[in-house]
C-alpha cells in the first residue's frame, strides 16, 4: 500500500509526455509584442539634461549663503524706548574690573531670579521681595542718572556696586526662606502621613 512517491512521478513522466506545439513560444512573443508595445525613445534627451541643471542651479541659488563670501553681517538693534536717550555711561563703560564686577552680580541675579519657584503659597514672599528687588533697581537707576550727570567719583561707583550686592543678597535669602518654606511643608506633610 505505501507507494515512494517518487516512483509514481517518474512513471506518469513516462507515460504522458508533455511537450509543446511547434512554433508556441514565437506565437507569444507575437501576442506579447503586440499587446505591450516598445516604447520609442525620445529625440528629447538635451531637453531633459538641460531641464536638470536648471532644477540644480535653481536649488543652489535657493540655498545659497552669504557664509562663502567673507564678509560678516551687521545686525543693529534699535531699542524705541531709549532712543530719544543721549548715549548715557554705565558702571561697566568705566573700567573693565568694573564691567566684570558688574556683569557677574547681573549674571547672579538673573541666575538666581530665574531658579525662584514661585507657587500659590509662597506667592505673598515672592511679591514683597520683588517689590524691594524693584526699589533697589530704581536707586540703581537713579544712582546711574547721577553717575552720567555729575560723572564717574568713587561715592557713586561704591553706591552702584553696594546695590547689586544688596539685590543678590536680598534674592538669596528669598530662596533660603522658599527653602525653609518647602522643606516645612514636606515636614508637615510627612508628619501628617503618619
Amino acid at each position: 500500500m505505501a507507494q515512494d512517491l517518487r516512483e509514481r512521478f517518474k512513471q506518469e513522466r513516462k507515460v504522458k509526455m508533455y511537450r509543446m506545439k511547434k512554433g508556441h513560444e514565437n506565437r507569444f512573443v507575437s501576442k506579447l509584442e503586440a499587446e505591450l508595445p516598445c516604447e520609442k525613445k525620445s529625440n528629447y534627451l538635451w531637453l531633459k539634461i538641460a531641464a536638470c541643471i536648471t532644477v540644480v542651479a535653481g536649488l543652489v541659488l535657493y540655498n545659497y549663503d552669504d557664509s562663502f563670501t567673507n564678509t560678516p553681517q551687521v545686525t543693529t538693534v534699535i531699542d524705541l524706548n531709549r532712543a530719544d536717550v543721549k548715549e548715557e555711561i554705565s558702571l561697566g563703560d568705566l573700567s573693565p574690573d568694573l564691567k566684570k564686577v558688574e556683569h557677574y552680580y547681573i549674571a547672579n541675579i538673573n541666575m538666581t531670579l530665574s531658579k525662584l519657584e514661585v507657587s500659590k503659597d509662597n506667592k505673598e514672599l515672592v511679591d514683597s521681595f520683588m517689590n524691594q528687588l524693584a526699589d533697589l533697581n530704581m536707586e540703581y537707576e537713579r544712582l546711574n542718572s547721577e553717575l552720567n550727570q555729575i560723572g564717574p567719583n568713587d561715592q557713586t561707583i561704591t553706591a552702584l556696586i553696594e546695590n547689586l550686592q544688596y539685590r543678590l543678597q536680598l534674592l538669596k535669602q528669598l530662596k533660603k526662606k522658599l527653602n525653609e518654606l518647602n522643606s516645612s511643608k514636606n515636614e508637615q506633610n510627612i508628619t501628617n502621613s503618619i
